[in-house]
């Protein structure tokens, strides 16, 4: 990606934001490169083309694939899908669909571009970027809703995904892990995620959670819920059970 760093604007999690997630008619973020590094008429535009789709049928067998086509360095796009861990092989599919469809439409001769839904996220490159940590295209999300102890609530978010972190980077070979955590107040329960895309290695995957993890502070204090979605990783943490069956 660019050198200059990208974060998108923040998003509050309101209704009308959780209503465009379930008809699944808009992205939560996409980015595309500028104009100088146009597919146009280039042998990249059709082997792009041939990429996304292959993409497209192997992500839901894993929740993941990743790949690159063409005969040298200037032809060749590096793509990956990354398939939330608990969607099921149909949802998987049916977002990919959407990506790459929409992709199409907003970046259609860019070289470089990225979009994220609620179920999955989708990027393309003209540069070799497996196994590289992402940290120039990342999107905030959070509750309205505030919580009565945020200092409390704080430090039990940090306790949980640091958990989930270390479950998904040493303990999970699909680098996905999801749980739950007793609250002090009442019979309130915390719900958290974390993943990381499949190209990072166990100690890159870590890295990029925990610095995911150190953000949510500084975005979302004391909410009832957040997200921090990045290229390479994601955190969420809700009060309410949003793990899909």
């Amino acid at each position: 990606m660019s050198s200059s760093r990208f974060t998108s604007s923040l998003y509050l999690l309101t209704f009308a934001l959780l209503l465009q997630n379930v008809l699944g008619t808009d992205p939560h973020f996409s980015r595309c490169s500028s104009n100088a590094n146009s597919t146009a008429n280039s042998f990249y535009k059709t082997s792009l083309n041939v990429l996304m789709g292959s993409l497209y049928h192997l992500a839901p067998v894993e929740g993941f694939a990743l790949g690159s086509l063409g005969q040298n360095n200037q032809d060749r796009p590096y793509g990956l899908v990354l398939c939330r861990g608990d969607v099921s092989s149909s949802d998987c599919r049916t977002c990919a669909a959407n990506a790459t469809r929409e992709i199409r439409k907003r970046c259609p001769n860019g070289k470089r571009a990225i979009i994220a839904y609620d179920n999955c996220l989708l990027k393309y490159s003209d540069s070799d970027f497996f196994g590289q940590i992402d940290d120039q295209n990342k999107f905030y999300m959070w509750n309205v809703n505030n919580v009565s102890n945020p200092v409390l609530f704080n430090e039990k978010t940090t306790e949980l995904l640091s958990q989930l972190a270390d479950k998904a980077c040493y303990n999970s070979s699909k680098l996905y892990a999801a749980g739950e955590m007793d609250l002090l107040e009442g019979s309130m329960k915390l719900y958290g995620m974390a993943q990381c895309t499949r190209d990072l290695s166990s100690v890159d995957c870590k890295k990029c959670l925990d610095g995911a993890i150190g953000e949510l502070p500084g975005v979302a204090y004391g909410k009832q819920g957040a997200r921090v979605v990045g290229g390479s990783c994601m955190v969420i943490y809700e009060i309410y059970p949003f793990v899909k069956a």
